[in-house]
């Protein structure tokens, strides 16, 4: 279904015939959209009402700019507008990558409004690149390392240009298989089709690059997706002084090559490994780290983690994936 508000234009993806029931809200992570939930909404429990959206700039949603500066406020506030004008009372959030990052900013400005939280290889709180240590502190004060400029340039003309082959490690559907999950999964013609319905321009993905002085010569701009997830855009240190405190279930695949400790998609990382030239032994930003200490404050939190599965366990290990948030639901 289509929902307008007065930010914009939502597209939602439901279940027929589950029009109550405790509202389950999906978001989706970056270059994806609504879709890549679908598997997972037909296998919830009876009981609730699943419903999927698709980010500004994503699947059927207007593609409305997105303004950096705000970090994830742009798509947590849209999603805020969702919720109260379908009239949903304590929503459970599932957020996947960066929908993790984009729930847990919900979650901190408005936590009266969440039933429960699952994060499923969400974005550190402390944003994407340009941190090291558990505590996310800057490697540079202008966020060196993350932003738009850090997106392979290739991989976003190939997105652009609605790129369905296999003919480059940089095509949408290479990048799909080779860091989105670590073995293959059915439908992938689906998923890669989802891939391509990101909007490409400097006000949505990936966003208008910035330079640097400092190596590698890319930080964040003030428009757009990457740079919205930039740590001097995004962070989350207080997350631990809301009230209430709906439980947190983290789950992860253990493989994940995208949301790591050694990601790689890191520059910092990528240039200590000799892929970036020049590269004066920055410390990688340790994602998964970031995100235990956050929680760890937070307290009410369980991890799951699945073994040989990568950046999607909705995709990849399907069934456990269902049963973890299933008993989730039914505790909180």
């Amino acid at each position: 279904m289509k929902v307008t508000t007065p930010r914009l234009t939502q597209h939602v993806l439901t279940v027929a015939g589950r029009e109550s029931g405790e509202p389950v809200l999906f978001v989706h992570g970056n270059v994806s959209s609504s879709a890549f939930w679908r598997d997972t909404m037909a296998a919830v429990p009876e009981a609730y009402r699943p419903l999927a959206v698709d980010l500004r700039g994503f699947g059927e949603t207007d593609a409305e700019p997105v303004d950096a500066t705000r970090g994830l406020r742009d798509y947590s506030d849209d999603l805020i507008e969702l919720i109260e004008r379908l009239g949903l009372e304590r929503v459970h959030l599932v957020g996947w990558s960066m929908g993790g990052g984009i729930v847990l900013r919900l979650l901190r400005d408005r936590p009266g409004m969440v039933r429960s939280v699952t994060l499923v290889n969400p974005v550190s709180p402390y944003g994407y690149g340009g941190t090291e240590g558990a505590d996310g502190r800057l490697t540079h004060a202008d966020g060196t390392g993350a932003g738009a400029g850090a997106a392979n340039p290739d991989f976003v003309s190939r997105l652009k240009a609605g790129d369905m082959s296999d003919e480059s490690p940089t095509s949408p559907r290479s990048v799909f298989r080779s860091t989105y999950v670590k073995n293959p999964v059915p439908d992938e013609d689906f998923y890669v089709r989802a891939m391509l319905t990101t909007h490409v321009g400097e006000a949505n993905y990936p966003g208008d690059p910035a330079g640097s002085a400092q190596w590698p010569g890319v930080a964040p701009g003030k428009r757009g997706v990457l740079n919205a997830l930039a740590p001097t855009h995004f962070r989350l240190d207080d997350l631990h002084e809301i009230d209430p405190k709906p439980p947190i279930l983290w789950i992860r695949g253990a493989d994940d090559v995208i949301v790591s400790d050694t990601s790689l998609f890191d520059l910092a990382h990528l240039g200590r490994l000799g892929v970036v030239p020049g590269s004066p032994g920055t410390t990688a930003q340790p994602m998964v780290t970031q995100t235990r200490a956050v929680l760890d404050r937070y307290g009410r939190y369980r991890e799951a983690v699945l073994a040989e599965c990568g950046h999607s366990p909705h995709l990849e290990r399907p069934a456990d994936f269902q049963r973890l948030l299933a008993d989730h639901l039914a505790e909180a």
